[in-house]
């Protein structure tokens, strides 16, 4: 690894004795306090930290957390890997992780799309995974072609990183459109609602089964490099690989795939990426099964529209009851208007229970959607609430984060 200038050296020290009061206070690991200092000492830490070493970076609107679990076990069949294990995106905690794995040789990095382009030209990546990208918090990320464009122009900047991007997403495809080096996968794409128009010249997309083109300007989808094919991954070469995953849903395996193929362009052997994506179990608490009472809760976690939409997909139609959390604190988003855009209309035969500080919202729209329910604020009395037995528990940001924290207290 590179050396860090006394500054620098000086910026990682403060951050340690941040870190090590914060944990003796009680406020947690303290990994976002030493970052944030360290960054207000030397405002090129990141930099420092991201020398000598191989980088992939995973950004888009949903699934980051379980793809940079996926590309860091996949990597991890190169050598050792430095990641987030908390899933702290932004720039403080980047730099924690960076520092927590200062040896690692390779590194997997989950960055939220508004800092990726700055973030690129710290670390000048080796490689960039573009997942999705749809609306997700308009008070505080903004216009979707807005972000579109900036992660582009971000993109421009390095011609020699190599971009691992979904042809099946419309504005992921733009972003990565013009770039010389491109990896194109066939992830999937649950949520076609923020790209019913081509960002480049406003008129409509035209979808032909897997297939879709712009009527206004020379913009399609372009042939996959990668693509799944029932249980197996298909690449380049003829390669076909068996994709068996630990993790639920359409989605995670198109995250997958987008894992192994960053991988494999690090270097990695094909199989052996497949297989260790493949043993990714939870990530931060998602997907686990916690005893509560005589319920075995699963909790998953959505935070936009089209999240929320692919977790739905992934409720067990057998389940004894299904409890939708929602709050709506700064980091949720205090706009709950695009609870209107998710479909809830297909809970026949569950006991839906309304739940969160934002409950009453939620109950408005189960109604509208005609979906029997009853409203319990408590995440924790609206699961004892339900028949024994399995029961789903789908909540948002901090919801998720608060019933958690309640289990552990509980447990």
């Amino acid at each position: 690894m590179a050396d860090i200038t006394v500054r620098g050296r000086i910026a990682l020290w403060a951050a340690a004795a941040a870190s090590w009061a914060s944990q003796k206070a009680g406020r947690g690991k303290g990994s976002m306090i030493g970052g944030l200092i360290a960054l207000q000492i030397d405002k090129t830490i990141m930099d420092q930290l991201g020398r000598g070493r191989r980088t992939v970076l995973v950004t888009g609107t949903n699934g980051k957390s379980t793809t940079t679990r996926m590309t860091t076990a996949a990597l991890s069949t190169l050598g050792r890997v430095a990641t987030q294990a908390d899933g702290a995106n932004m720039d403080a905690g980047i730099i924690a992780a960076l520092n927590a794995h200062r040896t690692a040789p390779l590194a997997a990095i989950e960055v939220d799309e508004l800092h990726l382009p700055h973030v690129t030209d710290a670390l000048n990546p080796a490689a960039v995974v573009l997942l999705n990208l749809s609306r997700d918090q308009l008070d505080r990320v903004g216009e979707i072609n807005m972000i579109e464009r900036k992660l582009r122009a971000g993109l421009a900047r390095h011609p020699d990183t190599v971009v691992i991007a979904n042809c099946d997403d419309v504005l992921v495809t733009s972003i990565a459109y013009d770039h010389p080096n491109v990896v194109w996968v066939a992830a999937g794409s649950g949520w076609a609602v923020d790209a019913t128009s081509c960002p480049r010249s406003g008129e409509p997309i035209v979808w032909e089964g897997q297939h879709w083109r712009s009527t206004g300007t020379d913009f399609e989808r372009p042939e996959p490099n990668w693509w799944l094919d029932g249980e197996e991954l298909c690449g380049p070469d003829g390669v076909r690989l068996p994709l068996t995953l630990a993790l639920p849903g359409r989605a995670n395996r198109g995250n997958a795939a987008q894992a192994v193929a960053a991988a494999v362009a690090l270097g990695a052997e094909p199989a052996k990426a497949a297989a260790a994506a493949g043993t990714v179990k939870e990530i931060a608490g998602r997907y686990r099964t916690v005893q509560v009472g005589e319920h075995a809760a699963r909790l998953l976690l959505a935070k936009n529209p089209a999240g929320w939409q692919e977790a739905l997909s992934m409720i067990e139609p057998t389940a004894a009851g299904l409890v939708i959390a929602v709050n709506g604190q700064v980091p949720d988003g205090e706009d709950l208007s695009w609870l209107w855009d998710v479909r809830f209309e297909h809970f026949e035969g569950v006991q839906v229970v309304a739940a969160g500080e934002r409950a009453t919202d939620l109950a408005v729209r189960l109604t509208y959607a005609g979906v029997e329910h009853t409203t319990i604020a408590d995440p924790l009395r609206a699961i004892a609430s339900c028949p024994a037995g399995k029961v789903e528990v789908l909540a948002n940001y901090t919801a998720f984060r608060d019933l958690n924290r309640d289990l552990e207290v509980t447990a």
